[in-house]
C-alpha cells in the first residue's frame, strides 16, 4: 500500500475557485437566487466540499465538532491518505473526527486526484501544494479555523505529502505529524529543501517498514539543517524509542521509532494500516503535541 515502484525509480508523480455552484447574478426576470449547496454552510458534522482548483475538479470532506459555529476560531488539522486511497481512508486510520469531537477541533481530509498525492517521490503530478494551500484558506476563512494553530498530518503518501507542506508552505502550518512517511527524494536531498519559518515535527515510524532507513535518515537530515540539538533519548518503553530535540528556530522534533511495527498507524482507529499492538496511540500524541504548538509560539 505504499508505492508502487521502487524508491530509486519513483517519479516526482507530483488560486483561488469558489467551492460548489456560484450564486451568480440575479437575474433579470427577478429569479430566485440558487441557494448554495448544503456543504458550504459551515456546521457540525461532515460535509464534503468541492472547489475547481487549475481547472480540475478537487474535493475534501470537513469534520466539524458538535456544538461547532463561526463565533470561535477552532484548531484544524489536515489529514492525508496513502495511495491509493481517499480522505475516507484518512479518516477511518486515523480516528481523528471522533478526537475533534472530543478536544472540540475541526479535520479536513483532502482527496489526491487518483487516489494519490504529488508528495516527495510519490504520487501525481498535480499541484497538490497549490490545492491544499487554497483549501486552507477556505477554511481559514468561511470555516473561520483560526490561522495560527494550522497542523498536517497522513500516513505513507499522506506522512511524505506533510513534510512537502511544512518545507513549502511554512507560514501556514505550526506543526506536522508524518505517520509511516518519510523526508525523501530528489528534493529533499537538497541542504536547501527546508522550512524558512519554525515548524515543529512529531514522527511515528516502524523498524519493520521497508522504508524504514529513508525515513529515519530523513529525520536525521532535517534535524542537520535546522541546526537542532542533540536528540535526547527517553528510557525505551516496550522497546519503543522516542527522542526529543529543539532546533535552532525554536521547532521542536519528537521521533518515536518502533521496533515491531511495519508500515502503520500506531493504534490506529481502523482499517488494514492500523496496529492496534504498536504500544502507544498515535493520535493521542500528535494531538497533544499540536496543542502545545502554535505559529506564534511554536
Amino acid at each position: 500500500m505504499r508505492y508502487s515502484l521502487p524508491l530509486a525509480l519513483a517519479a516526482l508523480l507530483l488560486p483561488v475557485a469558489a467551492c460548489g455552484s456560484d450564486d451568480g447574478n440575479e437575474a433579470a426576470d427577478r429569479k430566485p437566487t440558487k441557494k448554495p449547496p448544503a456543504a458550504e454552510t459551515p456546521r457540525p458534522g461532515d460535509h464534503k466540499v468541492t472547489l475547481t482548483w487549475k481547472g480540475k475538479k478537487r474535493v475534501y470532506t470537513v469534520h466539524a465538532p458538535p456544538g461547532y459555529t463561526r463565533a470561535e476560531k477552532l484548531p484544524l488539522v489536515i489529514a492525508m491518505h496513502p495511495y491509493p486511497a481517499t480522505g475516507a481512508a484518512a479518516a477511518t486510520i486515523s480516528g481523528l473526527s471522533a478526537k475533534a469531537d472530543k478536544e472540540n477541533f475541526l479535520v479536513a481530509y483532502p482527496d489526491g486526484l487518483n487516489q494519490g498525492f504529488n508528495a516527495l517521490i510519490c504520487c501525481g503530478t498535480e499541484d497538490d501544494v497549490g490545492f491544499i494551500r487554497t483549501m486552507t484558506k477556505k477554511l481559514t476563512g468561511p470555516w473561520n479555523a483560526d490561522p495560527d494553530r494550522v497542523y498536517a498530518t497522513g500516513i505513507s503518501n499522506g506522512g511524505d505529502m506533510s513534510y512537502k507542506l511544512a518545507v513549502e508552505l511554512p507560514d501556514t502550518f505550526a506543526a506536522i505529524a508524518p505517520v509511516s512517511g518519510g523526508y525523501l527524494g530528489p528534493d529533499s536531498a537538497m541542504d536547501s529543501y527546508m522550512p524558512k519559518t519554525p515548524v515543529s515535527v512529531i514522527t511515528f515510524i516502524g523498524g519493520l517498514d521497508q522504508h524504514y532507513t529513508g525515513m529515519d535518515e530523513g529525520i536525521t537530515a532535517w534535524q542537520k539543517r535546522l541546526s537542532c540539538d542533540a536528540s535526547r533519548p527517553e528510557k525505551p518503553k516496550n522497546k519503543i524509542k522516542k527522542t526529543t530535540a529543539k532546533c535552532r528556530d525554536g521547532s521542536d522534533v519528537i521521533v518515536y521509532r518502533l521496533p515491531d511495527m511495519g508500515h502503520s498507524w500506531p493504534d490506529g482507529a481502523g482499517g488494514s494500516m492500523s496496529d492496534p499492538a504498536a504500544g502507544i496511540n498515535a493520535t493521542d500524541l500528535m494531538w497533544k503535541f499540536f496543542k502545545s504548538h502554535t505559529k506564534k509560539a511554536s
